[in-house]
Formats: C-alpha cells, sequence, structure tokens
C-alpha cells in the first residue's frame, strides 16, 4: 500500500516537472517573439525620426537661405541710402566751404580798407593838431595871455554864471518842494484818518445799574444802612439810591473801581442774599472778574492793531488802561487808535509799519500805574517797556511823544502827530471831566501821604472823603485826630468848591472758629 503511494506520488511529481518544463519552454519562446516584435518596432521608428530629421535640416536650411537673403537685401538697401546722405552732405560741405573762402577774402578786402582808412584819419588828425597848435598860438598872441590863464579866467566866469543859476534853481525847487510836501503830508494825514473809524465816548464818572424792583433798593440799604455802608467803604464808590425808578447811580471818577461795584451789585442782585460778609465775597469774586476782563482786553487791543508778541506784562498794563481816562478819553481806546493810524502813516511815508504801531500803542503804558507810582507816565512807560525788552527805537519814541526829549527818528514824529491827531479829535476829550478827576485824585493823594491809613476813596464828587485806617496802628483818639489833619492839610494844599468831609473809619472785627 505504501509503494503504491509513493509510485503513485513520483508520477505526480514526474507529471508536474514535465508540465514546468514545457509551461517555461511556451514562455520563453512568447517572449522571444515580444522581443523581436520589440526590436522591429524600434528599427521602425529609428527609421521615421532619421527620415524626420533629413526633412527638418532641410527646411531649417531653406528658411536660413530665405533669412540670409532678407537681411542681404536689407543692409544692400540701407547702405545705399546711407551712401546717399553722405553724398549729400559732402555737397553741403563743400558748398559751405566755398561760401567761408568767399567770405574770408571779403573779410580781408575790408580790412585793408579799414587799415588804409584808419591811415588816412591819423594824417588828418595830425594835420588838426597842428592847426589847433597854430590857431593856440594865434589865440595867447592875440590875447596876450597864456592858455592856462586863459583856461582859468573862463572857468572862473563860468562859476560865477553857474552859481547864480543855482541858486536861484535851488530857491525855486524848495518853494516848490515845501508847497508839494504840505499838499502830501495833508492827503496822507487825511487818509489815514478817513481810514481809521473809531467811536469816541467821553468817560463819564457814573453808571446806572437796573433793578429788578424797587424793593431791592431797601435791601441794598440794609437794617439802619449797615450794609450800603459796606459796599461803599469796601469799592470806595458812591451809591446814590433816589428816586429814579427801578435803577440806582454808582458814582466815583475812578473807572476801575465803579466797574468792581457794578459787578458786586450785580451779583448781589442775582444772589438775592444782601448783607456785609455777602457784599465782601461778592466784591472779592468781581475784582477777580475785572482782573481777567483787563487781561481780555489788552489781549483784544494787541490782535486789533496787529502787534505781535507783547510780553504778558505789557498785555497786562495795556488792559489796565480800559479802565484809566485822560481827559474824558478812553486811554486804551486812544492807543489803539494810534497804532492804527500810525501804521498807516508809516505805510503812506515808507517807513517801518510795525515799530510804528507798536510804539503808539505802548506810548501811554506809563498811565496803567502812575497813579500808585511817582512820576510822569513818560518816564514810567519807558521804565516798564524796557523791563519788558522793547528796542530802543520803541524806548525813545516812548520817550518822545511829549518832547521830553527831542524825537531822533520818523518813527517817534510819527508818534507825535499820531498823538495829536487822537486827542483834538471832536469829541474825543473833554476838560472839564479831566480837571474834575484831577481833584478828586488830589484828594486821595492827601489822605493817604499820612501813616497808618490803609484804603482812600473820595466820594460824593469831591465833597466826602472816607479814609480806612489800619487799627492795629491807629486807635479811636488818633482816628479824630487824622481826620482833623487831613482836613487842614486839604485846607492849605488844594483848591475846591464848597466843602470837603473828612471820614476816618476805623473796624475792628474779632472771629473764631467752632470745633
Amino acid at each position: 500500500m505504501f509503494s503504491e503511494i509513493m509510485l503513485i506520488s513520483g508520477i505526480i511529481a514526474l507529471a508536474a516537472a514535465f508540465a514546468g518544463i514545457v509551461f517555461l519552454g511556451v514562455r520563453q519562446k512568447a517572449s522571444e517573439l515580444k522581443v523581436k516584435i520589440a526590436e522591429e518596432s524600434a528599427k521602425r521608428i529609428l527609421e521615421d525620426a532619421k527620415k524626420d530629421a533629413e526633412r527638418i535640416k532641410k527646411e531649417a536650411v531653406l528658411e536660413a537661405k530665405d533669412h540670409e537673403l532678407r537681411l542681404r537685401s536689407e543692409f544692400e538697401r540701407e547702405s545705399k541710402e546711407r551712401k546717399g546722405e553722405l553724398l549729400a552732405l559732402e555737397k553741403r560741405l563743400d558748398s559751405r566751404e566755398d561760401r567761408l573762402e568767399n567770405r574770408e577774402k571779403e573779410v580781408q578786402k575790408a580790412e585793408a580798407g579799414i587799415k588804409k582808412f584808419q591811415e588816412e584819419v591819423l594824417k588828418i588828425r595830425e594835420s588838426l593838431e597842428k592847426a589847433k597848435e597854430l590857431y593856440i598860438k594865434d589865440l595867447e598872441r592875440v590875447a596876450a595871455l597864456s592858455r592856462d590863464e586863459a583856461k582859468k579866467e573862463l572857468l572862473a566866469k563860468l562859476d560865477g554864471e553857474l552859481a547864480h543859476d543855482f541858486g536861484e534853481r535851488i530857491k525855486a525847487n524848495e518853494e516848490k518842494i515845501k508847497t508839494e510836501s504840505d499838499k502830501k503830508a495833508r492827503e496822507i494825514l487825511a487818509t489815514a484818518i478817513q481810514r481809521c473809524v473809531v467811536d469816541h465816548v467821553v468817560e463819564t464818572t457814573t453808571s446806572m445799574v437796573d433793578l429788578p424792583s424797587d424793593d431791592m433798593k431797601g435791601r441794598i440799604i440794609g437794617r439802619e444802612g449797615r450794609n450800603i455802608r459796606v459796599f461803599e467803604n469796601l469799592t470806595g464808590v458812591d451809591l446814590i439810591v433816589d428816586d429814579t425808578p427801578e435803577a440806582v447811580i454808582l458814582s466815583s471818577f475812578n473807572p476801575l473801581r465803579r466797574e468792581i461795584a457794578r459787578l458786586t451789585l450785580q451779583k448781589l442782585m442775582a444772589d438775592g442774599r444782601i448783607h456785609p460778609t455777602r457784599v465782601e465775597e461778592m466784591y472779592k469774586k468781581s475784582q477777580d472778574e475785572v482782573k481777567a476782563a483787563m487781561w481780555e482786553a489788552g489781549e483784544q487791543s494787541a490782535m486789533q492793531t496787529g502787534v505781535q508778541g507783547l510780553p504778558a506784562v505789557l498785555i497786562q498794563l495795556l488792559g489796565r488802561l480800559h479802565y484809566r481816562t485822560s481827559y474824558g478819553q478812553n486811554v486804551l481806546q486812544h492807543s489803539v487808535e494810534m497804532s492804527m493810524v500810525a501804521g498807516m502813516l508809516a505805510a503812506e511815508l515808507g517807513v517801518n509799519v510795525n515799530l510804528c504801531k507798536r510804539a503808539a500803542l505802548l506810548h501811554d503804558i506809563g498811565k496803567a500805574v502812575d497813579q500808585e507810582n511817582e512820576g510822569t507816565h513818560t518816564r514810567l512807560g519807558v521804565m516798564l517797556a524796557q523791563k519788558a525788552g522793547e528796542s530802543p527805537e520803541v524806548l525813545h519814541a516812548i520817550e518822545a511823544h511829549h518832547n521830553d526829549v527831542e524825537p531822533r527818528t520818523i518813527e517817534a514824529i510819527i508818534v507825535q502827530v499820531c498823538d495829536a491827531i487822537s486827542s483834538s479829535r471832536p469829541g474825543a476829550r473833554r476838560d472839564t471831566l479831566e480837571a474834575y478827576v484831577k481833584r478828586l485824585e488830589n484828594l486821595e493823594n492827601v489822605a493817604k501821604s499820612f501813616p497808618g491809613v490803609e484804603k482812600c476813596y473820595a466820594i460824593q464828587a469831591g465833597r466826602e472823603v472816607r479814609v480806612i485806617v489800619e487799627p492795629t496802628k491807629i486807635d479811636d483818639n488818633a482816628a479824630a485826630k487824622l481826620a482833623h489833619d487831613i482836613a487842614k492839610k486839604i485846607e492849605a494844599e488844594l483848591e475846591y468848591p464848597g466843602e470837603v468831609r473828612v471820614t476816618v473809619i476805623r473796624e475792628i472785627r474779632a472771629s473764631d472758629i467752632a470745633k
């Protein structure tokens, strides 16, 4: 059984081996057939590629020959054109050369002619010189004078005649220039004045304040008049409560005091609480508002006139001039008008416009402090402007505008002229008001001259002087003596109509804080 199985397995193995051999042979023949077919296909592709390469080569050669022919034809055409241009240029150069040769020949001929003419001119000049010498010798022989002597005599005669004619001409020109300059000056001044339109309002010494009702008058006066007394003592302004319906009048020669009093009264009426302590609070607030208003007025004047770069101290002083008058004329308005007119005159005359405008605006700056300091407003103005760093030209114009010194520049003269123009215009000033204000200022100055005086106010049109003293320095007995001394000094030094009452106020306040 086992042998049979082994036999069958061997037969199967032989059969499988034979089948494998047969399969390998068939497969080898198939592979050889595919290789042969591939070699034949490759030969055909190679032959086709050779044929295409030959064809492309022939086409490229033909195209290159065509391109070469085209380039050669274009080169030959351009060469012919360039050759033609060169021939034409050569012809033009030949013709120009011929013309230059002809011109050179003509120039040579002209030079020869000029040379011959110069030789003839020299001969003629020599003959003229000889004739001149002979003529001069004959003149000297006839006149019995040498050439130098005759020349001096002729020049002397000409000098005399010319001097006479020159003098007459100078005199005529001077008269003409004077007439024309006067006419021109009038035209310039008239033009400048007409171009500057400024309102002229003469300052008064009173201000009217409207009240919401007549009942407010009693509240302003207060119990036994204590409110009105505190108000008048603080502000230095006379508060007149009369029969005028729904209005009271503030009277003071000092516009600054009057403005502070007006603002204080308006604040009190708006607040509704009117008593001494409230009056003091509103008075301090009004002082601060007026300081701010002065600064704004100074800035506005500088902007209006176009004066640039003013220091802050000068702007503040300009603002103070808004509350300063001169012969009833507002000093700040006067300075602004002068600055405008000065700029126009400087432009007409062709001088420094900015310098004239600046000097005119600052010419009365000393009036902002002349009530608190000794000296003329001119000298004080020069000191203030010098401290602020103003130029010497501006300082000279300020110093010379009232002829304290002789004006040395045209700008200083323009400031003088503008001051006269502004102050002399109709309605600009009122002398009686200035005299009145001066009298009130003198009354206050007399009272301030005594030691221990803190504040002093002239009220009721100068009929009363109220003096506030320092309570620590002046007692009750000394206050009575001070009033008597001030009255006697007023009698001795001042002139005034009627009587002047001197009231000395000594007030002591005691306060403490409850904690």
